[in-house]
């Protein structure tokens, strides 16, 4: 062959002859063999994820563009999901697409460019929902006292889920519904949005009970590993929950979007479990404390209103004594009605003699007689009606007198009964409320005899009756008009 343009004489080829076809294969052939591995760092660009679970790319730097792909089954493997703008390091092996006649990237494995590039993309996320006003702490919900359902949204496997069951258990046993999700890799974002928002979905005519409270959990890990929880669509989701959610994602060392937009932190799934419910022995100790505290108070209370009632009934006056100030003034009314009428009938008769007097002797002396008897017949009728009236007032005041005194307990104890009292003057209701060796005072309708109490009270209150053992104290003197107290 010479060296004239690939010709020989005559002008005709001397190069072999390919089809399409074929020159697309041996490319490819080539590419391949002299690049089967490669680590390849550039930026993300023109990201699409297709419906049937493969990533289409582009890395760029500031002179070249290479296409890029991730078939389905190694996307499943990805710890973090790409993004235009995002910096990374890919390995795969170079290949050529013959319809289009390019060739590509096939990506089997894909790790940030560096933690500096993550957490960048991460502050550009964080300033953004914190501009829309999803970090504001008027946000945040109050989580309630004691949650009768409890939403957990982690991994159905692993310690985390153990973890929060086994303190919930030890605290405060309560009800827990397991949203079971992918908490790492691709599509664990789409999950955990979906667990939050399918809890919150949840109604009355639900089969499942609505959960009172969310937490969203899940062990330590990179921040790759982590990194399901600072997608948008987890951070919006916790965003617009109306159920109270606790995040407790990672180590407490670590911090994710979700915990920006969550009503409480926990540093850990254990320590969520622990904010979540109280201690239930705390509170059955608080409960009885409570009641002890009650109980004295409401003692103390009954102790002061019953000295407060005896003071009073030491106030006030016997039914005797009662009757004897008013029998008094029935006596002086009726002894000053007696000398204004004796008074007043004088008077009218000094002024009939005065002015018969003045007048005939005869016509006065018969209008005198005749006033006179009527004069008399006006007396004795006024004095028969102040009687009457007097007798009927005597008779009321006697028969109230009377049912006043059948009401004392005087009348009580002279029917056979006896009033049992304290030293402190308190008085014994039931023998359940004395004690062996209490001292006691009866009192008879004669007077007061002290006792103590021998034995046990018995289980049944009318099986017994209190013995009195000591020679009596002292007898109090009847009829004295002193009022007594059953209280």
């Amino acid at each position: 062959m010479g060296q004239n343009d690939g010709k020989v004489d005559g002008g005709a080829p001397n190069l072999p002859e390919y089809s399409v076809s074929e020159i697309a294969a041996a490319v490819k052939r080539t590419v391949e063999d002299n690049f089967g591995y490669v680590r390849i760092r550039g930026e993300v660009s023109g990201f699409l994820a297709a419906r049937s679970g493969h990533l289409y790319f582009s890395l760029k730097d500031d002179r070249a563009v290479i296409d890029s792909v991730v078939w389905r089954g190694a996307a499943g493997k990805l710890r973090f999901q790409p993004e235009d703008g995002l910096e990374v390091i890919c390995t795969g092996k170079l290949s050529t697409y013959a319809p289009r006649s390019r060739y590509q990237l096939v990506v089997e494995a894909m790790e940030p460019a560096g933690v500096g590039a993550l957490m960048a993309l991460l502050e550009e996320r964080r300033q953004k929902l914190a501009a829309e006003g999803l970090f504001a702490e008027e946000r945040k919900q109050a989580l309630p006292y004691l949650p009768q359902v409890i939403g957990v949204v982690t991994s159905p496997n692993g310690a985390v889920i153990r973890d929060i069951l086994h303190r919930l258990r030890d605290r405060f046993p309560t009800r827990v519904l397991i949203w079971p999700v992918l908490v790492q890799g691709k599509g664990a974002a789409e999950q955990v949005a979906a667990a939050i928002r399918g809890f919150n979905a949840l109604d009355e005519t639900s089969p499942v009970p609505r959960p009172d409270l969310l937490i969203v959990a899940r062990g330590g890990g990179s921040i790759e590993d982590l990194w399901a929880f600072n997608e948008e669509a987890v951070a919006r989701a916790a965003a617009d929950s109306v159920i109270p959610l606790i995040s407790a994602v990672g180590h407490e060392t670590d911090t994710t979007l979700i915990d920006f937009v969550s009503d409480r932190r926990a540093p850990t799934p254990t320590a969520a479990a622990e904010i979540a419910v109280p201690v239930r022995s705390e509170l059955v100790s608080d409960v009885q404390d409570l009641e002890r505290r009650l109980g004295l108070g409401l003692r103390r209370l009954l102790s002061e209103r019953r000295r407060d009632l005896d003071g009073l009934a030491r106030g006030l006056r016997g039914p005797r004594e009662l009757l004897a100030l008013a029998r008094q003034r029935l006596d002086e009314g009726a002894e000053r009605l007696h000398r204004a009428l004796a008074t007043f009938g004088a008077e009218k008769r000094n002024g009939l003699s005065a002015l018969g007097a003045r007048l005939r002797p005869g016509l006065v002396r018969d209008r005198i007689e005749g006033a006179g008897r009527m004069l008399r017949e006006f007396d004795g009728r006024l004095r028969r009606v102040v009687d009457n009236h007097i007798k009927e007032s005597r008779l009321r005041l006697t028969g109230q007198g009377t049912l006043l005194q059948s009401l004392g307990f005087e009348r009580v104890l002279d029917r056979g009964y006896a009033m049992v009292r304290r030293q402190d003057g308190a008085v014994v209701m039931a023998a359940a409320g004395t004690g062996p060796g209490d001292p006691l005072a009866i009192t008879f309708r004669d007077g007061d005899v002290a006792v103590t109490v021998d034995g046990e009270a018995p289980a049944r209150p009318a099986a017994r009756k209190a013995k009195p053992k000591s020679k009596p104290a002292g007898k109090s003197k009847a009829g004295t008009g002193n009022q007594g107290s059953l209280f």
